[in-house]
């Protein structure tokens, strides 16, 4: 029995001066290995629903976005393709309701806005937002938009758009609920509050504003009332730029869709005065050329919907059930 302490009291010394020679002495090979233990210390948040939807024959074109009504329970899809659908209405459960293919012509992003009195939902069209299709261009009077990626509506009906998915503009935009623009930053660039391909945006509860700059391979934060910088993340993202960002509903956790990689990260949300760097928590590792272009969160059950050209598809990531109870505190 002592020769049996002995040798796991060697080998635990042993795999520790194998982790700090590869931490101090940058030997390659130790390296490998000190990833291969860490890596199992990651945390797993989410699975995957693969019961949903019940009918993936009605998903017909190629999956653009996705959001979620929360206050119904509804799931809008929004999918490209000639002759098909361009709107799908599923149930939380997978069930389906209903489609149109009026209105709308080549769907990007899409937002629902519902409340207890009215429901909503918002869709950037190519070069149409806002019910205004066939008027691309760069004005501000009228507003005109170039390919509009993503909208987020607030809960007190003010608008945040980035409009600029390989179009003219590479810009943010916030607007009043009477489309009054309140405060814009506008110019292709990589300095702050400049951007290369703006993507997605989202909000926190601390009324800070994320943007995915795809193009510049980081997330931009501004103030959501002033529309001051506050500042970027750019060490998660050297492979590829975000191309969709979400918050959990309990604001831990920054979910970041990467398109090329066909990868979910959850990034850990900074704490309120502060950006800090970026810090992966978790992945998803998709298959190759799933390529998950936006995303979208249910705020009541956190289950994330994830919107897939490259599978034509959408699919549902459910909390694990020892994370479920940390919604809504």
């Amino acid at each position: 029995m002592a020769r049996f302490w002995v040798c796991v009291a060697g080998a635990g010394f042993f795999l520790a001066f194998l982790i700090l020679h590869s931490r101090f002495c940058g030997s390659p090979v130790l390296r490998n290995f000190t990833f291969a233990v860490s890596w199992r210390t990651e945390k797993i948040l989410y699975r995957l629903d693969v019961g949903w939807p019940k009918y993936p024959e009605y998903f017909t074109g190629t999956t653009f976005c996705v959001t979620v009504d929360s206050v119904n329970g509804l799931v809008y899809i929004g999918q490209r393709g000639d002759n098909i659908p361009k709107i799908l209405v599923f149930t939380e459960d997978g069930y389906f309701l209903r489609a149109w293919n009026y209105t709308v012509d080549t769907p990007h992003g899409i937002f629902a806005a519902s409340t207890l009195y009215e429901q909503s939902v918002w869709i950037t069209d190519v070069g149409s937002v806002l019910g205004t299709p066939g008027k691309k261009g760069t004005g501000l009077n009228p507003l005109q938009f170039d390919n509009p990626a993503e909208l987020y509506v607030e809960d007190t009906g003010d608008i945040y758009i980035v409009d600029g998915d390989g179009g003219l503009n590479n810009r943010l935009i916030k607007l009043s609920q009477d489309f009054m623009i309140l405060w814009l930053h506008g110019e292709n660039g990589t300095g702050p509050a400049k951007f290369n391909i703006p993507h997605s945006v989202t909000l926190d509860s601390a009324g800070r504003v994320w943007v995915a700059d795809r193009g510049n391979k980081r997330i931009q934060v501004f103030d959501k009332d002033t529309g001051e910088w506050l500042g970027a993340w750019n060490n998660c993202f050297t492979e590829e730029g975000p191309s969709s960002v979400r918050f959990t509903p309990d604001g831990k956790y920054l979910i970041v869709a990467q398109l090329n990689l066909s990868r979910l990260s959850f990034v850990a949300a900074p704490p309120v005065g502060s950006i800090g760097e970026c810090s992966v928590i978790s992945t998803i590792q998709l298959a190759d050329q799933v390529l998950p272009h936006l995303l979208e969160v249910d705020r009541k059950t956190g289950a994330v919907y994830v919107a897939e050209i490259g599978a034509k598809q959408v699919q549902k990531y459910v909390p694990l059930n020892s994370y479920v109870p940390s919604f809504g505190s």
